[in-house]
């Protein structure tokens, strides 16, 4: 009886696709099989949201009131204004970008696809009728996907690097609500690369909540000790406002974007 053939190729086998020596393959396909999603779904320019995914809707603060800890309820009730922020601008940057006379799907929001600030830019784009995208890390967390995006534009991560390059790169505006390490490094990294022009595109950066990010980060003591240039304060805009950061935002993108579709580094 003749033996059955148990030969396995090499693209089929998961042992070796696992392994040290594939890792240069699964960090190969981080970057095509997005962009192979992107192209085919004609997306070429984005609006990043970043925040904490601990953020709560309003929905969800008020359900907490009498039911947590006094100080901890109030905290979240404060929070989710943030939320509803993030949610109110997704929805009026997505009715924007639809409103423009373009073939292509243009400035569409993109999130890291979680929970918090991340659901509340999806929901508000999905609640404008938007395609939306959601570039999710696989951590050991509970439940991290939220369920406004995309399907389609959903995109699942292993290295943070690869995600954080999908940000960046599609990106033509990125606006930053309060959150934890992975929002300060994101932060960083972005005006890292503005700041030494690896990234060549102009990119308007939006810092929303003045009372955190002034407390969180001391700029201007970054000048004082001159570890960054004066000018360097001018690479974001701090506002408190969804209307003044939609008039920023879409300002910027009429003057700097508009002719520029597609990714720019």
């Amino acid at each position: 009886m003749k033996k059955k053939d148990e030969r396995v190729h090499a693209y089929h086998d998961r042992n070796f696709l696992d392994s040290r020596e594939g890792r240069g393959l699964r960090i190969l396909s981080e970057y095509l099989e997005p962009q192979a999603r992107f192209q085919k779904h004609r997306i070429h320019d984005t609006i990043v949201f970043m925040g904490s995914a601990r953020t709560p809707s309003r929905e969800q603060a008020e359900a907490m009131q009498g039911e947590a800890e006094p100080e901890a309820a109030a905290r979240a009730l404060e929070m989710s204004a943030y939320y509803e922020a993030a949610r109110e601008l997704a929805r009026r940057m997505t009715e924007w970008s639809k409103g423009l006379a373009d073939p292509e799907r243009r400035f569409v929001v993109c999130t890291g696809g979680g929970p918090g600030i991340m659901e509340a830019a999806n929901r508000g784009a999905a609640e404008a009728d938007g395609a939306n995208v959601g570039l999710t890390i696989s951590i050991p967390m509970e439940e991290f996907d939220n369920p406004y995006i995309t399907q389609e534009l959903h995109c699942y991560f292993h290295y943070f690097f690869m995600r954080k390059f999908w940000f960046t790169y599609l990106a033509k505006g990125v606006v930053l609500f309060p959150g934890g390490f992975g929002t300060l490094d994101e932060l960083f990294e972005i005006l890292t690369l503005v700041q030494t022009r690896k990234m060549t595109k102009k990119l308007p950066i939006v810092l929303f909540g003045t009372s955190f990010w002034n407390e969180v980060v001391n700029f201007d003591a970054l000048v004082r000790y001159g570890t960054i240039s004066p000018g360097d304060l001018a690479l974001f805009h701090s506002t408190d406002s969804v209307d003044d950061a939609y008039d920023f935002l879409t300002r910027e993108l009429v003057a700097h974007a508009m002719q520029r579709s597609g990714a720019v580094l």
